[in-house]
């Protein structure tokens, strides 16, 4: 056998990470935590097999790009300046504080200020995926308080962005380790005011020419070459193409202009996320995207050393403390500054009391840099692992008490069901047809549905498409059609019809499984792409089940075989009926 340690360390990622992954979905708790402790386990710290400590840095800088690039497709300035008069000052004041009490921590620990800084700036910003995670779990996404976190977590975003940015710029004032790399080559010995000065405007500049060359250049040839390969009709290359900009924009903003593949990466998705493409462009880079994200936590949870928690354990219950509760008690006092209502505040705070994927981001530059120890790292990992799994509690707390805390509250009242959750409105619609999904299919079902005056509804939980269908006056439910407050929303019991038009197959089983059990008589259509899906949705209660390529064949045999009118009748010989296919199930 030859030495193949890059193979066995992904083998042995993705295989731990999807055991503890799954066993952490079981706990109903963030799969993220079980990648990070696959990391772990495979990592230094802890006895057995350890993976190649050179080859996990690689591989997390290529999640850290499609992470960034998923951020970029996603990131939306019309969301962010509905709520701007709460999101950017309030991101900023409390990244200000939860900085504070950080650099605060690592005054304590004797550390140097510059370790104060990145430490802070890790302890300041929450995940991304948790918190959206946790917005959608509870139907906050289109609420008021939903749209604050969103826009709150973007103001954020761009913020570490930046300092992703300077950070390197600004080592050499900032750091105390002679030969520690600068931007330019500047050693970390400490600069003079000039210097620096020098070095942050050299820094700036040429972030500035990539953003402009990004916004004015980037903007239209990149949605024009994704326009041109879509039209060539291969989804192959479409996905190819995708993943080219996404690292190759990411590799080319590193090496021309100086800048972070964070930043590159971010751009590219940026760039494209106002392209009618986008949401194509994000459905085909998201398997690459989570399977190298996977490997970006396992990654990280490898560079933790666990025994930090025996030898340290203040200092972890200090940097918990500041996650959880220093940095909750902020952005409750900010939002409610800003005269909001508690329940908002309460929605914002739990949201934001956990870090993630920039967290571990910043604590691996400032490592690189010589200004974070790794002591630092390691709380920051042990910071994140614990948040997280504290973050459910958080809500559940809020579920329980946090109606008490408004004006008026009765402490002794009952505890309200769902506290948080937002309520989704039911339908007043009778003898109506149902559409699960407004893709492609989707939007052929409504148009006829429309055109022959059949009333109908739409359960969909993509937000571009949700936001189009309501300016055209449809009536649309967001959010997974499987939950059961959902089927009750859309009156399955006064339906006459369901379109199920979403393309997976397993997910679509759950739901009709769901529909039958509140309407056995309801007539249920899906569609499959082979016949072992038409045989499972056939099983599960599904009415009839349409299989594209059988009603593609059906389709092109009978306009082939037809009898063409006199004038196109071409001479020959007679045209042949066709022999009947076999009816879908």
């Amino acid at each position: 056998m030859h030495d193949v340690p890059l193979i066995t360390m992904i083998v042995t990622a993705l295989a731990l990470a999807f055991i503890f992954g799954a066993l952490a979905q079981k706990l109903k708790i963030s799969p993220l935590v079980g990648y990070l402790v696959a990391g772990v386990v495979i990592g230094p710290g802890t006895p057995g097999y350890v993976a190649d400590m050179n080859i996990a840095p690689q591989l997390a800088e290529i999640g850290v790009i499609l992470l960034m690039f998923g951020v970029g497709l996603h990131f939306s300035v019309k969301d962010l300046m509905s709520v701007k008069g709460i999101a950017i000052p309030g991101a900023i004041g409390q990244i200000g504080l939860a900085t504070l009490m950080g650099m605060g921590l690592s005054w304590a620990l004797g550390w140097t200020m510059g370790a104060g800084l990145v430490f802070g700036l890790a302890l300041s910003v929450a995940s991304t995926v948790v918190l959206l995670r946790a917005l959608q779990e509870r139907r906050l996404v289109e609420s008021k308080r939903g749209r604050i976190a969103i826009g709150w977590l973007i103001v954020e975003d761009l913020a570490m962005v930046l300092a992703l940015v300077l950070l390197p710029a600004l080592a050499g004032l900032l750091g105390d380790q002679a030969g520690a790399p600068g931007t330019d080559g500047v050693a970390a010995a400490r600069l003079s005011g000039s210097d620096l000065l020098t070095v942050i405007a050299i820094t700036l500049a040429k972030v500035a020419a990539f953003v402009v060359l990004m916004l004015v250049v980037g903007k239209r040839v990149i949605p024009w070459i994704l326009h041109e390969i879509a039209h060539s009709g291969s989804r192959e290359l479409f996905r190819l193409a995708v993943l080219a900009i996404a690292l190759g924009v990411a590799y080319g903003a590193s090496v021309l202009f100086g800048v972070s593949f964070a930043l590159g990466a971010f751009f590219a998705g940026m760039v494209l996320s106002g392209s009618p493409l986008s949401h194509r462009a994000a459905e085909e880079s998201l398997p690459l995207r989570d399977a190298f994200a996977v490997l970006f936590f396992v990654s990280v949870g490898m560079m933790f050393d666990p025994a930090i928690i025996l030898e340290r354990p203040l200092s972890v219950l200090a940097t918990v403390l500041i996650i959880v509760v220093g940095k909750s008690i902020a952005a409750y006092m900010i939002v409610l500054a800003f005269g909001h209502p508690r329940s908002t505040a309460l929605t914002i705070s739990a949201s934001l009391a956990q870090i993630g994927e920039f967290s571990f981001i910043l604590a691996a530059l400032g490592v690189s840099l010589g200004l974070l120890p790794t002591e630092g790292q390691d709380l920051v990992l042990v910071g994140a692992i614990l948040s997280i799994l504290l973050n459910p509690v958080m809500f559940t707390l809020i579920d329980k008490f946090g109606h008490r805390l408004e004006p008026g509250g009765d402490l002794a009242a009952p505890v309200p069901v769902e506290a948080t959750r937002e309520p989704i409105a039911p339908t007043s619609l009778t003898n109506h047809a149902i559409i699960i999904g407004h893709g492609r299919v989707g939007s052929l079902i409504s148009a006829h549905l429309r055109d022959q005056g059949i009333p109908y509804l739409v359960v969909e939980d993509n937000q571009k498409r949700v936001d189009a269908l309501r300016e055209d006056g449809v009536e649309v439910l967001q959010g997974n059609a499987v939950l059961p407050e959902m089927l009750q929303a859309v009156n399955i019991g006064g339906a006459r019809l369901m379109f199920i038009a979403i393309p997976g197959s397993f997910e679509a089983g759950q739901i009709i499984r769901q529909t039958r059990l509140a309407n056995s008589s309801l007539r249920i259509i899906a569609r499959a792409h082979a016949d072992e899906e038409v045989t499972y949705l056939t099983q599960n209660g599904a009415s009839v089940v349409v299989m594209g390529e059988r009603e593609t064949a059906r389709g092109m045999i009978a306009e082939g075989l037809a009898e063409p009118p006199a004038d196109e009748a071409p001479a020959g010989p007679a045209p042949i009926n066709p022999a009947p296919l076999p009816s879908p199930a």
